[in-house]
């Protein structure tokens, strides 16, 4: 027997296999599931790999497959939660929205942002949450360790305050945008990289402003 928690990995799981194609990463289903860390995630997956629910696939990144589903699922705690459908994103079926394609956002050296407010992009509901998003392609390798490649499709949700160890859109000297992780340390931000070729940037709180944090991700072969 599955306790609600393992219900409603195992179902975000599979939905979001089916809407994408791939498994998620640890981070959308933290995200998805709404959890603090990613350690109550990895226990999840294990109870439902040791319970036959889950599979995971040998020499391959976020392979995880779905074995079975138990009989008379309930639908998981949150899926009565309204997805958020504001000016700029627009409901095209059930299962998929559309939210504009601002430009790129660099996964190193910070470059300017391209803003094009006309271009939309659908987006599996899957891969949105309850506040208005937008998408930006990823360009750089320096946020490969969180599994964000040169090329990527970023989900982002429009927020302008965001907690530590997130991975957020940041806004230096007004100019250039970067994704990075976000740390505080006394007098500066520190927008950390997820790949060790590449070095934190450490500024004072006055030139960084948060545009909105990492929400999921979308990726086409």
């Amino acid at each position: 027997m599955l306790t609600q928690k393992q219900r409603d990995l195992l179902m975000f799981i599979n939905d979001f296999i089916q809407s994408t194609g791939l498994s998620p990463s640890f981070e959308e289903m933290k995200i998805g599931l709404e959890l603090k860390s990613k350690s109550g995630i990895h226990r999840l997956i294990n109870a439902l790999v040791e319970r036959g629910f889950l599979q995971r696939l040998p020499n391959k990144a976020r392979a995880l497959e779905v074995r079975k589903l138990p009989e008379n699922v309930p639908p998981p705690s949150n899926s009565n939660r309204p997805y958020a459908v504001s000016k700029t994103t627009r409901r095209t079926t059930h299962e998929t929205a559309q939210i504009p394609l601002h430009g790129r956002i660099a996964a190193g050296t910070p470059i300017e942002a391209v803003r094009d407010e006309q271009e939309m992009i659908d987006i599996p509901m899957s891969l949105l949450g309850n506040q208005p998003c937008y998408a930006l392609t990823v360009e750089g390798d320096s946020m490969m360790k969180a599994g964000i490649m040169d090329g990527d499709i970023v989900v982002i949700e429009k927020c302008d305050r965001a907690s530590d160890g997130e991975i957020v859109v940041a806004l230096v000297d007004e100019e250039e945008v970067t994704l990075k992780r976000l740390r505080r340390e006394i007098g500066s931000i520190v927008l950390m990289p997820e790949n060790d070729a590449y070095q934190p940037i450490r500024l004072t709180p006055d030139r960084v402003r948060i545009q909105g944090r990492l929400r999921s991700l979308f990726r086409s072969y």
